[in-house]
């Protein structure tokens, strides 16, 4: 048996409204907000970046995990948005964690799932016997340049996962996974270009949906299950609609999706949207509930997973602070204090 044994969070506190963008670039924030379905998105504190925030979130998994850091074999570190060009996220959390220096670490990036791509390297490695647990990250400070769509939803947080073989610590455990890849051009950032490009044409049904229905479409075939065998689900959230979208084509509800769907008000963590969402989800879950989770990664691709709860999650989940802790606890910027703390002058 393969699963979670510890998880944990991170947003930043502050927050910018969709209202505040829209006046500066003179456009009407009702039709933005119901175009997108985002109120409003976290920002990064001006000490604050995807390292900073990967370590608040792995502190977080250990304390529910209860385990000593020590005993992690591997970390490694889904970002788009890392700190340096050339030097990993995973090992200054490493090294902030105390887990000394016997243990694996790498960056991932493979747009927004990149950190579901973690996990499932961290399972490879735990189910092959190469290690007892790892810690698996997605974090983002995601870009997006001003006045562009993406400066609506671009935001900044994610979670932390420790997957571990120790039945009597996991959470909930790994049905599953399935994943799909296609060379699709519908989002990148060149060498040294600060901010993304997108081409809108190709972001919807010809890469998000198709990719996501085919990794779950794969899951469902492999296990032998149909939506309905699901408590909850998560899908990636470039915005408020794309998931509502795919979930409702593929037979899941909005009951099913409820507990993750944060994106309103939260935005868009890029690399760290599906594990928020997954976090957010497992905050709520009772035990024995089956999960399912379908990343989303732009150039282009999907991970999905299924999960089942166990009464290990009720029990240590309470160690840290949750999602809706994060979400609540918030403090709005104006505009200008918004670039100062972003960095984009334009």
């Amino acid at each position: 048996m393969v699963g979670i044994i510890g998880y944990g969070a991170y947003i930043p506190k502050y927050r910018i409204k969709a209202e505040e963008i829209a006046a500066i670039w003179g456009q009407d924030p009702r039709r933005i907000i119901e175009g997108l379905r985002i109120q409003e998105k976290s920002v990064p504190g001006l000490d604050e970046d995807s390292a900073t925030m990967g370590i608040e979130a792995s502190r977080n998994a250990l304390a529910v995990a209860g385990i000593d850091a020590s005993t992690i074999g591997a970390v490694y570190s889904g970002s788009e948005s890392k700190v340096y060009a050339v030097k990993p996220n995973a090992t200054m959390i490493g090294d902030a964690l105390g887990i000394g220096h016997k243990y694996k670490a790498a960056d991932v990036e493979f747009a927004c799932k990149a950190g579901t791509a973690t996990m499932q390297m961290v399972v490879a490695e735990v189910e092959s016997g190469m290690i007892d647990c790892g810690l698996a990250v997605g974090m983002d400070t995601a870009q997006g340049r001003p006045g562009d769509a993406l400066e609506y939803s671009a935001a900044a947080g994610g979670a932390a996962f420790l997957i571990g073989s120790d039945e009597k610590k996991i959470l909930a455990k790994l049905e599953a996974t399935c994943s799909s890849s296609s060379d699709t051009p519908d989002f990148w950032r060149r060498q040294k270009e600060e901010y993304p490009v997108h081409r809108e044409r190709f972001s919807g049904k010809p890469s998000y949906e198709a990719q996501i229905a085919l990794s779950v479409g794969m899951l469902l075939e492999r296990l032998k299950l149909k939506p309905a065998d699901f408590d909850r689900a998560v899908f990636h959230t470039p915005n408020g609609k794309f998931p509502l979208a795919i979930g409702k084509k593929l037979g899941f509800t909005m009951k099913q999706m409820e507990a993750g769907y944060i994106v309103p008000v939260v935005g868009n963590t890029y690399s760290g949207a599906s594990l928020l969402g997954l976090a957010a989800t497992l905050d709520a879950a009772g035990s024995g509930e089956r999960i399912l989770v379908a990343s989303y990664g732009s150039g282009a691709g999907s991970d999905a997973f299924s999960f089942v709860t166990t009464p290990q999650l009720k029990k240590r989940r309470d160690r840290a602070p949750q999602v809706r802790n994060y979400i609540d606890h918030k403090q709005y910027l104006s505009y200008g204090q918004y670039i100062r703390h972003t960095g984009h002058l334009g």
